[in-house]
């Protein structure tokens, strides 16, 4: 069996990127001993996201593994959401993290194995009904995260949470090392969310132009916008420019579409998101040795 999540080897959940992440990264991660996820989406039919959830349970599982996790964008928008949730059934996913959208349609059919849902949150509001709605934990998305982004600060959204909430909490949102794990418990969340600095690893599926982006950037190369996906995001500077957009004049919203997302190329895959934590990335490391690295500041981090 794989470690409980108060096992974990350093409270961490490698976060689930759009695009980005794959079953060599969720594999990579559970054996280092933190949560491995990714969107289902990222496996471009039902089909390939079964190929990809045979991979990742025959590969692991064992005690020292940290569980896997998969991502179910929930927006009524992604016509595949439903039949995704059966294969998260079928496979009994040990977590499953509803983003985008409700968890209530998740909720019943994960609990009746024994799987835990967590709800990805952006805002108290949301989180208030996630908590109604009878999830295990939720993923408090503050204000710095890669991709799609909160607008408060964690120190407010964890502060505010625990008014209503004891349950487990997972903070994202800019932290890129063990210090900043260890922080994010000092605040008062349990577990840390870690999508940007995931990216620069060996087993991500970015393209390697992409990872010696996230290496090169610093905080003020991030811009947030919704004009590519209707959901405010923070994207690489230089990526918007390279796809012909101007950073300082987006266009307005788009419509949100988890469908067309997924498909269109020139959204996703010619710009690149990332959090603010970029500032603190100078390298492109194996899982192993980046989660080994982590394991180094948070030890160090609580003895200090």
């Amino acid at each position: 069996m794989p470690r409980a999540l108060d096992q974990l080897r350093i409270p961490v959940f490698q976060a689930p990127m759009f695009l980005q992440s794959g079953p060599d990264m969720v594999i990579a991660s559970c054996r280092a001993g933190i949560v491995g996820s990714f969107p289902s989406v990222n496996a471009r039919s039902t089909e390939e996201l079964e190929r990809w959830l045979q991979e990742i349970t025959a590969a692991t599982g064992g005690e020292d593994d940290g569980p896997w996790a998969i991502n179910l964008m929930m927006h009524r928008s992604n016509t595949r959401r439903f039949d995704d949730l059966e294969l998260a059934l079928k496979y009994k996913a040990p977590l499953v993290i509803s983003a985008l959208g409700s968890p209530r349609d998740a909720i019943e059919a994960v609990h009746s194995y024994g799987g835990k849902i967590f709800a990805d949150v952006i805002d108290t509001r949301f989180a208030a009904k996630a908590v109604d709605a009878g999830v295990d934990g939720l993923v408090l998305v503050a204000a710095g995260a890669g991709g799609h982004t909160g607008q408060q600060a964690g120190f407010a959204f964890v502060e505010e949470v625990r008014q209503f909430w004891e349950g487990d909490i997972v903070l994202g949102g800019g932290i890129s090392s063990g210090r900043g794990v260890r922080a994010a418990q000092v605040l008062g969340a349990n577990y840390a969310y870690m999508g940007t600095r995931f990216i620069a690893t060996q087993e991500s599926m970015a393209d390697p132009a992409y990872k010696q982006m996230v290496v090169d950037a610093t905080g003020a190369d991030i811009v947030c916008s919704d004009a590519l996906t209707g959901v405010k995001a923070n994207w690489l500077r230089a990526s918007l420019v390279a796809a012909g957009y101007d950073p300082a004049n987006m266009p307005d919203g788009a419509k949100i579409d988890i469908a067309a997302s997924t498909s269109d190329a020139k959204r996703w895959r010619d710009v690149w998101s990332a959090g603010q934590g970029v500032g603190a990335i100078r390298d492109i490391l194996p899982i192993a040795d980046l989660v080994n690295r982590l394991d180094r500041e948070y030890r160090a981090a609580c003895e200090g």
